[in-house]
């Protein structure tokens, strides 16, 4: 997990957002909410369907360190877990209707993003070779910066067996 924003050094305010609201998953968790209100994790998972369990739980606990979300647990047989938006997690509603907008906005003028595994936007020819979550080849500028934006963002793809060694 990442750490505290509170201890987060002096840096413009759009980065503060980011390391709140940065995550593959987290504004589609927050958009959820904000159209259907309080979701257990079960109806939260089965809107998402391409993310795991794991990082579903892990996103949460993330919105819920960073009081976006509460977590409200019932003392039932089976165990029942709902989340809700906490005030501060209801005020991004703009700022999540404005980036929606934008999204679609991109979609429309510009097509699906490279990363999302469109040809046509670019993918295959000089991005990853093998489909999704294969290990290929990654051009030579920026590939570090990919990566590690790739660990953060990229949905996660269930494995078969150890990951074939890049080729030379």
């Amino acid at each position: 997990m990442r750490g505290d924003v509170r201890n987060t050094q002096e840096y413009c305010a759009v980065e503060i957002a980011m390391e709140v609201l940065g995550g593959r998953w987290k504004l589609a968790v927050l958009n959820l909410l904000l159209e259907h209100g309080t979701l257990r994790f079960g109806e939260l998972r089965r809107a998402l369907p391409s993310v795991t369990q794991r990082m579903l739980t892990r996103q949460l606990r993330e919105m819920e360190a960073d009081d976006l979300v509460v977590r409200t647990v019932y003392g039932e047989v089976p165990p029942r877990v709902e989340y809700s938006l906490t005030a501060t997690g209801t005020s991004l509603r703009d700022v999540a209707a404005q980036l929606d907008r934008w999204g679609r906005w991109y979609l429309d003028t510009h097509g699906a993003p490279a990363r999302a595994g469109n040809e046509s936007a670019g993918e295959g020819k000089e991005g990853k070779e093998g489909g999704e979550g294969g290990a290929g080849k990654e051009g030579e500028e920026g590939e570090e910066s990919r990566k590690s934006r790739e660990k953060v963002r990229a949905p996660a793809v269930a494995r078969r067996g150890p990951e074939p060694e890049p080729e030379s």
